[in-house]
């Protein structure tokens, strides 16, 4: 779980991030969430957008893959959403606020 402090601070860094990710009408499947695993591990903050087409909106959606992969859901803005995960291999990013 994060501070509100340790979440402030990763907004800002998400700012200057662009989606890697689109979720459609397909949903949420098991590549999608091992692809999103794969980035977190690399990445450690991650953004992605929720096309229109689409049967959920991005708040659900960010919540079921942050459920599924154990990642902290940082800002859902409009169809966009960041999530961070910390790295056991890559830890670029220090949340000791």
């Amino acid at each position: 779980m994060l501070t509100s402090k340790q979440r402030k601070y990763l907004k800002g860094m998400a700012n200057t991030i662009d989606p890697i990710f689109q979720i459609g009408k397909g949903g949420i499947g098991d590549n999608l969430i091992k692809q999103f695993n794969d980035a977190l591990e690399a990445r450690e903050l991650v953004k992605a957008s929720v096309l229109k087409n689409a049967e959920t909106d991005a708040r659900e959606v960010s919540e079921a893959i942050a459920e599924r992969i154990g990642a902290d859901v940082v800002q859902v803005i409009g169809s966009k959403f960041v999530l961070y995960k910390e790295s056991q291999k890559h830890k670029d990013i220090s949340l000791t606020l």
